[in-house]
């Protein structure tokens, strides 16, 4: 049977390499072969990971995958009887997870399989994966077809006519004058016409007439009989149905005139598997929305063909924690109905991608208005945050939006797309349920943040971190009551650098969480020795890192360095920015609470600059407010500044919590 589809040996045809490829990158598996099988060995006729080109047939996995009607899924091939002791799975290439999908020709034929591996066991395939797997062999099978059609057009006049008799493919022959002098029985199936009904008819009652004219001026060019030719189109078939084919053609002389013999091959289903080939590659399978790829795609035409464009990145606030309550379904239908709000605040010729997880990205082409990039992404904000309801629970969620103009911020689709994920990381850092622009600090505070990572493991390891203590007043009796740890880094090279130069890549990397528990432990300690001095009531505040709340392990941490330096609860005060707790909710709440009931202060830091609401003060443990320098600074010369300070005043007084001002430098 593989004679007439000419493999010997492995084929070197890029249109089964593309699908090979494809099929490991859709399922993320190592290894991925098309096996053919002949009587005694397994002949690989294209593979993705793998050296040798055939194998013993008594080894194949796809002797027992060609016997199912279906694919044949291995979970685990050292846990099956049948493939345990293989060579191919005690050996290399280690088999472990196997799940093929037999090739079978239009005859029903099983020819050998699609096959994926991989070297870890798998739970098996869902559902989709199972559609995939079964369309990308159909494509598979299709080139073959393909193949086994080719060499049947090259073929002689009687061996033609020999193959057309038992081909399930249509096949026809016309003479010089274009008209039907053969039709076989596939040809009776396809079109719907007996013999009796089309013979001695012209080719144009099937074929466009410009098909037909172009088959005649091709006749007319002797060196072309040899030729032949293939091309896709639709003809008509009885009941003015249009079937589309692919019509392959060969030409002989018939003493001094030319015959035509076409095959025709339905390749319906084949369109039906490259739509949906084309929507794997392009299109989320979640939501419908454009992928990466697409997205990529429609930017690069955008920055061709657009004089401006917009690019938003769209990130849901807190979706983890939702869909660890919903479960994955509830989380997946989430992610739908924000797919759903996003099509609805964008115009028809956008773009609207799913990146990934809980990411999305707009393309707004031929668009430079910065003031209507704002209306769009505080409409996009205010749809999302209204209630969604998922399996009859009502959910609330928040989205933070990054934004970039083209050309002003990039002129390539990578610039664009970095600025636009600067950008959203600035408007998360911000406090979420907002939109940033990129700006170009936001790049150098990147390439700040990238260059200090690698040192930051040094300086650490070196101790090159240092506390500072910023002394805290009490105005009544100018009494020193306490004061405040400020964590600087003694560079080598650089010198002296404050928080603002590295704190951005501190707290996004993997030290943040050792640095906070030393900063607590050596602010622990020095208080503890200025008490035993004699500053009896002497208290130490310390800022918390965002990472401290991630692990759980706060209050475990304090508890240890309390006892360890034997400094008394209330003399530590931990402070805590408004936006770490629009982050973090309930996973700061239960350390916070905890902590708070055994003495130890709770101050919210930079009061008013953040972006939370007043029933934080009735919600948190809060024992202390402590008002910015910004407006502490101004409030002599600017009455909005004096303004803001009373009415904190006023509300430390109402909610009977401790004021600290910073940046109080002068006498008035």
């Amino acid at each position: 049977m593989l004679e007439e589809y000419g493999v010997h040996s492995a084929l070197t045809e890029t249109s089964l390499d593309r699908i090979i490829h494809l099929t490991a990158n859709i399922f993320n598996v190592p290894i991925v072969l098309i096996s053919l099988l002949e009587a005694d060995r397994q002949l690989f006729a294209a593979s993705v990971d793998v050296s040798v080109c055939e194998t013993g047939r008594e080894l194949s996995f796809c002797a027992h995958a060609i016997r199912q009607q279906d694919m044949m899924v291995i979970p685990d091939a050292r846990q099956d009887t049948r493939f345990a002791d293989n060579p191919l799975v005690t050996g290399d290439p280690h088999v472990r997870f196997y799940a093929g999908m037999p090739l079978r020709s239009q005859t029903g034929y099983a020819l050998g399989t699609l096959f994926i591996i991989d070297r870890t066991p798998r739970m098996g395939l869902s559902e989709s994966d199972r559609r995939n797997l079964r369309d990308l062999a159909a494509l598979v099978m299709d080139k073959l077809e393909m193949r086994r059609l080719e060499l049947a057009r090259a073929a002689s006049k009687s061996r033609f006519e020999n193959i057309a008799r038992t081909s399930p493919d249509a096949i026809i022959c016309v003479d010089h004058q274009t008209h039907i002098t053969f039709w076989n029985n596939a040809a009776v199936k396809l079109f719907g016409y007996t013999r009796q009904q089309i013979l001695g008819h012209p080719l144009a009652m099937l074929l466009p007439n410009a098909v037909v004219a172009s088959l005649t001026q091709l006749a007319a060019r002797q060196e072309a009989h040899s030729e032949g030719g293939t091309l896709e189109l639709s003809v008509r078939a009885a009941g003015d149905r249009m079937i589309p084919v692919e019509l392959s053609v060969s030409l002989w002389m018939e003493g001094h005139d030319v015959s035509f013999g076409a095959i025709l091959y339905d390749i319906t289903e084949r369109r039906q598997n490259e739509e949906r080939l084309f929507r794997l590659t392009h299109m989320d399978y979640l939501t419908g929305l454009a992928n990466r790829t697409q997205l990529s795609s429609s930017l690069e035409q955008a920055l061709r063909d657009e004089k401006a464009a917009i690019i938003m990145l769209v990130g849901l606030d807190g979706f983890k924690d939702v869909n660890d309550s919903l479960g994955h379904d509830g989380g997946d239908a989430l992610l739908v109905a924000v797919a759903l709000k996003l099509q609805a605040a964008v115009r028809s010729g956008d773009t609207v991608a799913r990146m990934g997880g809980d990411e999305f990205a707009l393309l707004l082409p031929g668009l430079d208005d910065a003031r209507r990039a704002e209306e769009i992404a505080d409409q996009i904000i205010d749809d999302i945050s209204h209630t969604t309801t998922v399996d009859g629970q009502v959910v609330t969620i928040s989205a933070s939006i990054g934004i970039v103009l083209f050309p002003l911020h990039g002129a390539t689709m990578q610039e664009l797309l970095t600025s636009a994920d600067l950008a959203l990381y600035q408007a998360k850092a911000e406090g979420r349920h907002c939109r940033r622009f990129f700006t170009p600090a936001l790049r150098a505070l990147s390439q700040a943040r990238r260059s200090y990572q690698s040192q930051l493991v040094r300086a650490y390891q070196q101790g090159e971190f240092e506390l500072y203590y910023q002394p805290q007043m009490r105005l009544a009796d100018n009494a020193i009551i306490g004061a405040e740890a400020l964590l600087r880094w003694h560079h080598p090279e650089k010198g002296v650098l404050g928080p603002a130069a590295f704190l951005p890549a501190l707290d996004a990397g993997p030290w943040a969480e050792r640095v906070g528990e030393w900063v607590i432990r050596t602010a622990c300690r020095q208080a503890a020795d200025w008490r035993r001095q004699g500053a009896a009531d002497f208290r130490v505040g310390v800022n918390l890192f965002n990472v401290q709340f991630r692990t759980g392990a706060l209050v475990h941490q304090v508890h240890g360095i309390l006892a360890e330096t034997g400094l008394d609860a209330d003399a530590l005060e931990l402070e805590i920015t408004e936006n770490i707790i629009l982050r973090y909710d309930e996973n700061m709440l239960r350390p916070l609470k905890e902590l708070r009931s055994e003495g130890v202060g709770i101050a919210f830091d930079d009061y008013g600059t953040g972006y939370g609401s007043l029933s934080m003060l009735k919600d948190y443990p809060v024992t202390r407010l402590k008002i910015d320098q910004t407006f502490v600074r101004a409030m002599c010369d600017s009455a909005p500044d004096a303004a803001i300070v009373c009415a904190i005043l006023y509300l430390g007084s109402s909610f009977k919590l401790g004021v600290i001002a910073e940046g109080v430098e002068t006498l008035e």
